[in-house]
Protein backbone atom coordinates (compact mmCIF):
# COMPACT_ATOMS: atom_id res chain seq x y z
CA UNK A 1 0.00 0.00 0.00
CA UNK A 2 1.23 3.54 -0.73
CA UNK A 3 0.80 6.47 1.41
CA UNK A 4 -0.34 9.64 -0.50
CA UNK A 5 -0.34 11.95 2.10
CA UNK A 6 1.49 13.07 4.65
CA UNK A 7 0.57 10.63 8.09
CA UNK A 8 -1.24 13.07 10.43
CA UNK A 9 -3.36 14.02 7.27
CA UNK A 10 -4.42 10.23 8.21
CA UNK A 11 -5.74 11.71 11.31
CA UNK A 12 -7.45 14.62 10.16
CA UNK A 13 -10.91 15.87 9.26
CA UNK A 14 -12.54 17.50 6.11
CA UNK A 15 -16.03 17.68 5.25
CA UNK A 16 -16.99 14.43 4.45
CA UNK A 17 -14.86 12.75 7.32
CA UNK A 18 -15.90 14.87 10.31
CA UNK A 19 -13.52 13.40 13.20
CA UNK A 20 -14.49 15.94 15.84
CA UNK A 21 -18.46 16.22 15.18
CA UNK A 22 -20.12 15.52 19.02
CA UNK A 23 -21.70 12.35 17.63
CA UNK A 24 -19.21 10.38 15.56
CA UNK A 25 -17.16 11.25 19.23
CA UNK A 26 -19.58 9.84 21.16
CA UNK A 27 -20.06 6.63 19.44
CA UNK A 28 -16.06 5.97 18.64
CA UNK A 29 -15.93 6.51 22.35
CA UNK A 30 -18.69 4.38 23.44
CA UNK A 31 -16.87 1.35 21.17
CA UNK A 32 -13.52 2.40 22.93
CA UNK A 33 -14.70 1.95 26.21
CA UNK A 34 -15.99 -1.58 25.67
CA UNK A 35 -12.46 -2.49 23.80
CA UNK A 36 -8.91 -3.18 25.06
CA UNK A 37 -6.46 -2.35 22.87
CA UNK A 38 -6.14 -0.58 19.74
CA UNK A 39 -6.73 -3.78 17.70
CA UNK A 40 -9.66 -4.79 19.58
CA UNK A 41 -11.05 -1.51 19.34
CA UNK A 42 -10.25 -1.46 15.49
CA UNK A 43 -11.94 -4.68 14.84
CA UNK A 44 -15.18 -3.66 16.87
CA UNK A 45 -15.68 -0.28 15.26
CA UNK A 46 -15.40 -2.07 11.72
CA UNK A 47 -17.90 -4.81 12.77
CA UNK A 48 -20.10 -1.98 13.90
CA UNK A 49 -20.48 -0.24 10.90
CA UNK A 50 -20.81 -2.99 8.52
CA UNK A 51 -23.35 -4.53 10.88
CA UNK A 52 -25.62 -1.69 11.91
CA UNK A 53 -25.22 0.34 8.68
CA UNK A 54 -27.11 -1.22 5.70
CA UNK A 55 -25.57 -1.03 2.45
CA UNK A 56 -27.70 0.98 0.06
CA UNK A 57 -28.46 -1.88 -2.41
CA UNK A 58 -29.08 -4.74 -0.12
CA UNK A 59 -31.78 -2.78 1.88
CA UNK A 60 -33.40 -1.21 -0.90
CA UNK A 61 -32.91 2.17 0.18
CA UNK A 62 -32.94 5.14 -1.85
CA UNK A 63 -31.33 7.77 0.76
CA UNK A 64 -27.93 9.55 -0.70
CA UNK A 65 -25.21 9.31 2.26
CA UNK A 66 -22.17 11.20 1.76
CA UNK A 67 -20.51 12.46 5.15
CA UNK A 68 -19.52 10.71 8.30
CA UNK A 69 -22.95 11.90 9.94
CA UNK A 70 -24.89 11.68 7.41
CA UNK A 71 -24.39 7.57 7.41
CA UNK A 72 -24.63 7.22 11.34
CA UNK A 73 -27.91 9.27 11.23
CA UNK A 74 -29.30 7.02 8.64
CA UNK A 75 -27.46 4.15 8.92
CA UNK A 76 -27.14 3.50 5.61
CA UNK A 77 -25.00 4.56 2.51
CA UNK A 78 -22.82 2.67 -0.29
CA UNK A 79 -19.79 1.33 0.24
CA UNK A 80 -17.97 4.91 0.01
CA UNK A 81 -20.03 6.55 2.93
CA UNK A 82 -19.81 3.74 4.94
CA UNK A 83 -15.83 3.87 4.76
CA UNK A 84 -16.51 7.61 5.65
CA UNK A 85 -18.01 6.95 8.73
CA UNK A 86 -15.44 4.11 9.45
CA UNK A 87 -12.54 6.36 8.78
CA UNK A 88 -14.35 9.56 10.79
CA UNK A 89 -14.70 6.99 14.04
CA UNK A 90 -11.23 5.22 13.91
CA UNK A 91 -9.48 8.60 13.49
CA UNK A 92 -11.66 10.33 16.75
CA UNK A 93 -10.12 7.49 18.89
CA UNK A 94 -6.25 7.99 16.96
CA UNK A 95 -5.91 5.58 14.71
CA UNK A 96 -4.54 6.38 11.63
CA UNK A 97 -7.39 5.62 8.85
CA UNK A 98 -7.16 5.94 4.92
CA UNK A 99 -9.40 5.67 2.01
CA UNK A 100 -8.62 2.63 -0.48
CA UNK A 101 -10.56 1.88 -4.07
CA UNK A 102 -10.66 -1.48 -6.53
CA UNK A 103 -11.99 -1.40 -10.08
CA UNK A 104 -14.52 -4.40 -9.95
CA UNK A 105 -16.42 -5.54 -12.52
CA UNK A 106 -20.17 -4.96 -12.47
CA UNK A 107 -22.64 -5.98 -15.05
CA UNK A 108 -21.39 -5.20 -18.41
CA UNK A 109 -18.13 -2.90 -17.24
CA UNK A 110 -16.63 -1.72 -14.00
CA UNK A 111 -17.67 0.35 -10.68
CA UNK A 112 -15.32 1.59 -8.58
CA UNK A 113 -15.47 0.08 -4.67
CA UNK A 114 -14.51 1.59 -1.78
CA UNK A 115 -12.57 0.46 1.36
CA UNK A 116 -10.24 1.27 4.38
CA UNK A 117 -6.97 0.78 5.39
CA UNK A 118 -6.11 0.98 8.92
CA UNK A 119 -2.50 1.76 10.57
CA UNK A 120 -1.96 -1.17 13.01
CA UNK A 121 1.41 -2.57 14.48
CA UNK A 122 3.27 -0.82 12.18
CA UNK A 123 1.74 -1.46 8.81
CA UNK A 124 -1.26 -0.70 6.84
CA UNK A 125 -4.16 -3.36 6.72
CA UNK A 126 -6.85 -3.23 4.37
CA UNK A 127 -10.77 -3.70 5.82
CA UNK A 128 -14.21 -3.26 3.89
CA UNK A 129 -16.97 -2.13 5.80
CA UNK A 130 -19.49 -2.73 2.49
CA UNK A 131 -22.10 -5.58 4.41
CA UNK A 132 -22.11 -8.78 4.06
CA UNK A 133 -24.59 -11.13 2.59
CA UNK A 134 -25.26 -14.62 0.93
CA UNK A 135 -22.22 -13.41 -1.47
CA UNK A 136 -20.34 -11.58 0.27
CA UNK A 137 -17.80 -12.08 3.48
CA UNK A 138 -15.82 -9.54 4.52
CA UNK A 139 -13.90 -9.90 8.04
CA UNK A 140 -11.94 -7.89 9.91
CA UNK A 141 -7.81 -9.31 9.39
CA UNK A 142 -4.28 -8.35 9.77
CA UNK A 143 -3.00 -11.02 8.48
CA UNK A 144 -4.61 -12.31 5.17
CA UNK A 145 -7.33 -9.89 3.62
CA UNK A 146 -10.88 -10.90 4.01
CA UNK A 147 -12.33 -8.43 1.46
CA UNK A 148 -15.59 -8.35 -0.22
CA UNK A 149 -13.70 -9.04 -3.42
CA UNK A 150 -10.55 -10.02 -4.42
CA UNK A 151 -9.35 -7.63 -7.71
CA UNK A 152 -8.81 -10.29 -10.76
CA UNK A 153 -6.75 -8.81 -13.07
CA UNK A 154 -7.84 -10.67 -15.91
CA UNK A 155 -10.89 -9.51 -16.06
CA UNK A 156 -10.04 -5.51 -15.87
CA UNK A 157 -10.04 -5.21 -12.32
CA UNK A 158 -8.00 -3.57 -10.09
CA UNK A 159 -6.20 -2.76 -6.70
CA UNK A 160 -5.26 0.85 -6.37
CA UNK A 161 -2.58 0.54 -4.17
CA UNK A 162 -2.92 4.62 -3.43
CA UNK A 163 -4.04 5.26 0.44
CA UNK A 164 -6.10 8.45 0.54
CA UNK A 165 -6.29 10.70 3.31
CA UNK A 166 -9.90 11.97 1.71
CA UNK A 167 -12.58 10.48 -0.71
CA UNK A 168 -11.84 10.34 -4.27
CA UNK A 169 -13.53 13.54 -6.12
CA UNK A 170 -15.32 11.16 -8.53
CA UNK A 171 -16.77 9.80 -5.63
CA UNK A 172 -18.13 12.97 -3.84
CA UNK A 173 -19.43 14.25 -7.42
CA UNK A 174 -21.18 11.14 -7.85
CA UNK A 175 -22.78 11.06 -4.59
CA UNK A 176 -23.16 14.82 -4.75
CA UNK A 177 -25.02 14.55 -8.27
CA UNK A 178 -27.54 11.84 -7.10
CA UNK A 179 -31.13 11.88 -5.78
CA UNK A 180 -31.75 8.40 -5.83
CA UNK A 181 -28.53 5.99 -4.81
CA UNK A 182 -30.31 2.95 -6.47
CA UNK A 183 -30.34 5.05 -9.43
CA UNK A 184 -26.95 5.23 -9.00
CA UNK A 185 -26.13 1.99 -8.09
CA UNK A 186 -27.70 1.28 -11.57
CA UNK A 187 -25.56 3.16 -14.01
CA UNK A 188 -24.22 5.95 -12.46
CA UNK A 189 -21.25 5.09 -10.42
CA UNK A 190 -18.06 5.95 -11.34
CA UNK A 191 -15.75 3.37 -13.69
CA UNK A 192 -12.46 3.58 -11.45
CA UNK A 193 -9.96 6.28 -10.33
CA UNK A 194 -8.18 6.55 -13.75
CA UNK A 195 -11.59 6.12 -15.76
CA UNK A 196 -12.00 7.87 -18.77
CA UNK A 197 -15.33 9.24 -17.15
CA UNK A 198 -14.02 12.82 -16.46
CA UNK A 199 -13.14 12.57 -13.02
CA UNK A 200 -9.06 12.56 -12.78
CA UNK A 201 -7.50 9.81 -9.95
CA UNK A 202 -6.96 11.91 -6.84
CA UNK A 203 -2.91 12.78 -5.94
CA UNK A 204 -3.52 13.53 -2.10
Amino acid sequence: MIAVADFEDYLGEDEFIEVSHQDVRALAGELRSRSGDDVAFARATFEWVRDRVGHSYDVADPRVTLTATEVLEHRVGLCYAKSHLLTALLRAEGLPTGLCYQRLVHGPGHVLHGLVAIHLDGAWHRQDPRGNNPEVDAQFSLGRERLAWQADTASGEVDYPQIFASPAPCVVAALRGATDVLVLYGGGLPTGLDAPDGHPMPRT
